[in-house]
């Protein structure tokens, strides 16, 4: 057997004792679009692969390799995490373990109606009398709700949060906003002469169809479907890995499984 192949077949065993679909992972994804199927296909994916996260990774995607480094595939893939939300192709934002994300728009509608977080832009005021988010994150929420998808900046100088404390709390802020799926990157703008600011959006504007779709599921549905899709690629998961990627109790895990 050509070595190039025994190497093929070496990684697909690799993934196969991980309980991964080997069709999903066989096609290299190489243009936008690829990688717009391979988040339908997959799910839900992280940017590059994170340790103790088991999740596809668009980075392996792109170039199979199991461990992460700045090259060409990291530089495309960077490009498309701005590309694929601006055309609302994909969701992106820090979710899963508050690192890079990209969720499908079927996903995306689960999700929402597991966190039931798909309300209207000025519902704000009821998720923070509900203890649910932070004074800085409805903040932010209402400054978007106001001006429309703005770029880090302008979105911070409209919280007042520029000094660099006040950063520390919006990076904070929009932690807990994006884990929610309140938040959604929305591109990038160039503010400044070094790197293009991320830029935001609320979801329930960004993403409507999917926000009214959420509102009619319930949860115990979509935790059902995730658990499913999560299964498909993963066959062999615990009930308790699903509770803490996911967020969920264990008896919410459990549940899931068994619809």
């Amino acid at each position: 057997m050509p070595k190039t192949q025994r190497k093929s077949v070496e990684m697909e065993k690799k993934i196969a004792s991980r309980g991964l679909a080997l069709e999903v992972f066989r096609k290299r994804v190489k243009t936008v679009s690829d990688a717009a199927e391979f988040i339908d296909s997959v799910g839900f994916c992280v940017l590059f692969p994170v340790k103790n996260v088991p999740l596809p990774s668009l980075y392996y995607a792109v170039s199979h390799r199991t461990s992460a480094r700045w090259d060409k595939f990291a530089q495309l893939i960077w490009a498309w995490k701005d590309e694929l939300p601006k055309k609302r192709r994909a969701f992106y934002g820090k979710f899963f373990k508050g690192r890079g994300t990209f969720l499908s728009l079927q996903s995306l509608e689960y999700l929402l109606a597991t966190h039931e977080s798909a309300i209207p832009a000025d519902r704000a005021e009821d998720f923070y009398d509900a203890g649910r988010i932070s004074r800085d994150a409805l903040e932010i929420w209402q400054a978007l709700a106001r001006h429309g998808p703005l770029p880090t900046l302008e979105l911070r100088h409209a919280c007042k949060m520029e000094t660099q404390p006040g950063n520390k709390r919006f990076k904070k802020a929009m932690l807990e906003l994006q884990a929610l799926l309140i938040v959604t990157h929305s591109g990038a703008r160039q503010e400044t002469d070094s790197w293009a600011s991320n830029r935001f959006a609320l979801v329930s504007r960004a993403f409507p169809k999917q926000a009214a779709e959420a509102r009619i599921l319930s949860p115990e549905t979509a935790r059902a479907a995730l658990a499913a899709k999560y299964r498909s690629l993963y066959p062999s998961t615990a009930p308790a890995q699903f509770a803490r990627l996911f967020g969920w109790t264990k008896a919410q895990a459990l549940s899931a499984l068994e619809l």
